[in-house]
């Protein structure tokens, strides 16, 4: 399992994603699935996957492969809006499925791929779509800022509490360690290290990556006062007064 999570606000974007796979209890790995395409001053592209691991790196391996040998054709680094790259991603979802989808359904493997694919190419404002296994895509809108993959009911409640548009990228990416925490704490299958990305808008590069892992100072702040917290609200709260 995993847990990706991506932030539309109106100062830009976040991205997270733990790095956890596991094939069983005796099974676990680490990949990241993150990918970031950047060209300074141009585009800031950011890709988070979930689902099956070979499905998802094989799509991603298509997008690099074209990018660099496949002239004349649109790709991650000449698309001209972000809409364009959703669709890219969407196709190689759906080529991969193709050519390896029956093969896995013979042995009863699951063949879902999914993506979280953000970003800002110049001239447009910054876009965040949902792309699905089957390849059809949804964008974030100011009703729907955010999107999450995988194990999402254990982090979804703070998000749906915390976050508007006007969130700040600061408060955002608190939340959404909130939101790993609260994930991790109910939930084994999904686990650190977390790669994160803080995108401001228009900055076209990217000025904040960071890979929060168990040695990270400030997360393991954010899980012992969180916990710490929530256990004091609770005991404030008054006792029921029904009989």
């Amino acid at each position: 399992m995993t847990y990706c999570v991506a932030i539309s606000l109106d100062a830009g974007l976040i991205f997270a994603s733990d790095s956890r796979t596991n094939a069983g209890v005796d099974r676990v790995s680490r990949f990241s699935k993150m990918r970031t395409f950047v060209c300074d001053g141009e585009r800031v592209i950011v890709t988070l996957s979930a689902g099956n691991l070979s499905l998802t790196q094989n799509a991603i391996g298509l997008l690099e492969q074209r990018g660099r040998t496949i002239d004349g054709e649109i790709n991650m680094w000449n698309a001209t809006s972000m809409y364009d790259v959703a669709v890219l991603v969407g196709d190689v979802v759906r080529e991969v499925k193709d050519r390896d989808g029956p093969y896995l359904l013979e042995n009863r493997i699951p063949s879902n791929a999914n993506f979280l694919v953000g970003g800002q190419i110049k001239g447009e404002v910054p876009r965040l779509f949902e792309v699905y296994s089957d390849g059809d895509f949804t964008e974030a809108t100011p009703d729907t800022c955010y999107f999450q993959m995988g194990e999402s009911k254990y982090g979804k409640p703070v998000l749906d509490r915390v976050l508007e548009r006007t969130t700040s990228l600061v408060e955002a990416t608190k939340c959404t360690l909130v939101s790993f925490d609260s994930t991790m704490r109910s939930n084994i299958s999904v686990g650190l290290p977390i790669d994160l990305v803080m995108y401001e808008a228009d900055a076209l590069t990217v000025r904040l990556q960071r890979r929060v892992d168990e040695t990270d100072a400030y997360f393991q702040m954010v899980h012992a006062q969180w916990g710490a917290g929530l256990r004091r609200v609770f005991a404030e709260l008054p006792a029921p007064d029904w009989t």
